[in-house]
């Protein structure tokens, strides 16, 4: 009870504050960075003519959620939310009715924000075309379609406050885990879940699947994290979607698309720094050799489809075609984004850093199921590379996700 009061008093406190006065330019300027590092408009634009109008579809291993309008539409969107609301949604996870929303909506993380960044991004939010959408209700199996659910959750999971600084660290290093851990939600697709959906706790950043791709470590694990990385590596590949050891592809490249390449330069250097700071999480599973006769098939299939992008020696072409040796996304335990890539193909991302552009074409029906497990496994531990052995199963399993 104390706790619902709490509540209550800071959202009444943030109405009646002195919010009467219009936003200033800078702090219009200033939600919309906080926006698009939050990458905000991947989850909330449908069609991409109502951007931010929301209704798209969220899928999640509990079922569908559908993400709501965020334009200042007074009906359907939040136009005739109070800054209350809007503060009680990011802060504390609650709709304005009360109701609680489910985690797909990061306010785990978005409670880390603070008042004024909060105030921000509702104040650039209400500079946004109006749209009239109304979001489908959610698509959850039983019982988790009840709603009220979402209180023993939040009782298990959810810790609201701000993200307090530490001292004994640098002003850049804050900034980038206020980033990181706050608004930039890195956690939610970087960090494995317990059954529940939550992060599993002591396993920060050490890896998560998601829609049939695999988010790769973010800590400082040997081959399959950024140990090898440099703080301009991370950047680099941050505000390009591409740098020497890697390019972004899947869900990755839309984030670049539409958040980390449009944030600042100091910024995504700031995360660079933190994310390079963070240690070794839990260790990497210890690879077993692949079969010899496997490995044997799998060079074939390298020599005729991959080498003449990729070289013999796996060297490819830095930031055109992804060099092998040492990658750490190739040798993560979960190889469901290698799998992705060899069945999908995949285009180079372009940005205005990264303009010339590159592509792999798909090998889905080119090659069987056995010869996909071949040929990554033959990558995967290679040139130095060591990771577990994919089963042709894993590969059958690939081929039906959409």
């Amino acid at each position: 009870m104390r706790t619902i009061l709490a509540c209550v008093l800071l959202c009444s406190a943030f109405a009646t504050g002195a919010a009467a006065a219009e936003p200033s330019a800078e702090t219009i300027a200033h939600g919309k960075a906080l926006v698009e590092a939050g990458d905000c408009a991947s989850c909330h634009t449908a069609d991409p003519a109502k951007p931010f109008a929301g209704g798209k579809r969220i899928d999640t291993p509990f079922g569908g959620i559908y993400s709501p309008n965020l334009t200042p539409d007074r009906d359907t969107g939040v136009g005739g939310w109070s800054d209350a609301d809007f503060y009680g949604a990011l802060r504390f996870g609650a709709d304005p009715d009360g109701s609680l929303y489910y985690p797909a909506f990061p306010y785990p993380y978005f409670t880390k924000l603070t008042r004024p960044d909060i105030a921000s991004i509702r104040a650039y939010l209400a500079t946004l075309t109006p749209f009239h959408n109304e979001a489908p209700p959610p698509e959850l199996r039983f019982p988790l379609n009840f709603r009220v659910l979402m209180h023993a959750w939040n009782y298990l999971f959810f810790r609201p406050g701000i993200l307090e600084p530490d001292q004994a660290k640098g002003t850049e290093w804050n900034r980038g885990r206020y980033l990181v851990e706050g608004v930039a939600h890195c956690g939610a697709c970087h960090t494995p879940k317990n059954i529940f959906g939550a992060d599993k706790r002591g396993s920060a950043f050490a890896g998560g699947s998601l829609l049939g791709w695999f988010a790769p470590r973010l800590d400082a694990a040997e081959r399959s994290g950024l140990k090898s990385w440099s703080v301009d590596d991370v950047a680099e590949y941050l505000k390009s979607g591409r740098n020497g050891k890697s390019h972004a592809d899947g869900l990755m490249a839309e984030v670049v698309v539409n958040a980390t390449s449009k944030m600042s330069d100091a910024d995504v250097h700031a995360i660079a720094v933190y994310l390079k700071s963070l240690p070794a999480g839990p260790p990497e599973p210890v690879a077993s050799p692949p079969p010899e006769q496997g490995m044997k098939d799998g060079e074939q299939i390298y020599a005729h489809y991959c080498r003449a992008c990729h070289e013999t020696d796996g060297s490819g072409a830095p930031r055109i075609y992804p060099p092998l040796p040492g990658n750490a996304l190739l040798q993560s335990a979960d190889p469901s984004s290698t799998l992705r890539v060899i069945l999908d193909g995949a285009q180079t991302l372009t940005t205005p850093r990264a303009p010339n552009t590159g592509s792999m074409p798909s090998y889905a029906r080119d090659l069987s199921d056995q010869q996909v497990a071949d040929v990554t496994n033959y990558i995967r531990n290679s040139w130095g590379n060591a990771a577990p052995v994919v089963t042709p199963e894993q590969v059958a399993k690939a081929r039906k996700l959409p």
